[in-house]
């Protein structure tokens, strides 16, 4: 599990990080919200501090949110209380006033990642798929190609073993969101939601190292290839 911790304050970012490496998690810093930016695709968490010196922390939360569906976690000053209110407006999952307890954020993302998960990719999970020199275990969570260990985020993730699931199946953009993203089944896809779902089918093809392990099938969807 990457996180991305953003914090201006480099001691507290460094106490936060060193706390969730103790837990497990694979955690980089970053300072200002240009770097927040930069970075968050590569992530499937981010902890973000509102201070920042060079762009309101809103609005990074704001921007990150219409680009991805990444979960967010906001921090803010005790007593402001319309902050919290303005963080759940610009697409944050959850925001906790400092100081706040290590073992309550801990709580609190495990919450926010389990609703980031659709219960039809949580109720499935059983034996590892082989699919020539890819393999998928849905327990460990775990993508590897000719042994070799792939990092994808928990939506690449889900995006490929949804569709190594069913490989002869050309899978809808309305279905990829629907069993991955959690969307209506009937949902057709807007525009900044057909952009998740190719920006997620990229960063696969580009991990797995060629653009033939997903195929796209124009004007309906994508189905799962071999290589």
């Amino acid at each position: 599990m990457r996180v991305l911790v953003v914090d201006s304050d480099r001691s507290n970012g460094n106490t936060l990080s060193a706390q969730l490496k103790r837990h497990g998690y694979d955690v980089e810093i970053c300072a200002t919200g240009a770097e927040a930016l930069e970075k968050h695709a590569k992530f499937d968490l981010v902890l973000i501090d509102l201070l920042l010196p060079d762009i309101d922390g809103l609005e990074v939360c704001r921007t990150v949110r219409a680009n991805s569906d990444i979960p967010i976690i906001a921090f803010t000053d005790a007593g402001m209380k319309l902050d919290r209110i303005l963080c759940l407006q610009a697409g944050c999952d959850d925001c906790m006033a400092k100081p706040y307890g290590f073992r309550e954020l801990l709580a609190r993302i495990d919450a926010v990642l389990r609703r980031s998960r659709p219960v039809t990719a949580r109720s499935t999970r059983a034996a590892a798929i082989a699919h020539g020199s890819l393999c998928i275990d849905p327990e460990t969570r775990e993508v590897r190609l000719n042994g070799r260990l792939i990092g994808l985020t928990l939506k690449e993730f889900d995006l490929l073993h949804r569709l190594a699931s069913e490989p002869h199946t050309v899978h809808s953009r309305a279905s990829l969101m629907a069993a991955v993203w959690g969307f209506p089944g009937r949902h057709v896809p807007g525009g900044r939601a057909s952009r998740t779902i190719d920006t997620h089918v990229s960063a696969v093809r580009s991990k797995l190292g060629s653009p033939d392990w997903i195929i796209t099938v124009r004007g309906v969807g994508f189905r799962m290839g071999r290589v």
